[in-house]
């Protein structure tokens, strides 16, 4: 799949978002190594501390059907492309640490794209676990 599908994909799943208080609709489209992709969007909460954001949704929507290897993922958000917050690039990185992620406006204007280890260097991993 090409990067023009995926955020095309995430910019449909925007469309999805139920962003209430922030008004700041996000939506996700996860690519994995077989082809498939999950999309997602980020789903508030009057308890704030219980939103979930657009790529951990799609994230668990593909761990739940028993995918767990991605190649890509495509976010799109507002006005400007903006990259996922620091708890969906370590809930990513158990999965794929050299995921890329292309970023994107709400309407499908691509930004920048670069693989999940830059935007979290020194990440902590399952390897950390080991004895």
């Amino acid at each position: 799949m090409d990067e023009s599908r995926l955020v095309a994909a995430a910019v449909e799943a925007r469309g999805k978002a139920y962003a209430p208080y922030s008004g700041f609709a996000v939506g996700a489209a996860l690519l994995s190594k077989g082809g498939r992709v999950f999309t997602g969007c980020n789903v508030e909460n009057a308890s704030y501390g219980l939103t979930v954001c657009a790529e951990r949704v799609a994230l668990f929507k593909a761990v739940s059907e028993g995918v767990r290897e991605f190649e890509a993922i495509a976010v799109a958000c507002g006005d400007a492309p903006c990259s996922p917050c620091g708890a969906c690039r370590q809930a990513l990185y158990e999965f794929a640490p050299e995921l890329k992620v292309v970023l994107a406006d709400g309407q499908g204007r691509r930004g920048e794209t670069m693989p999940l280890s830059q935007l979290l260097p020194n990440a902590f991993g399952p390897s950390h676990l080991e004895g």
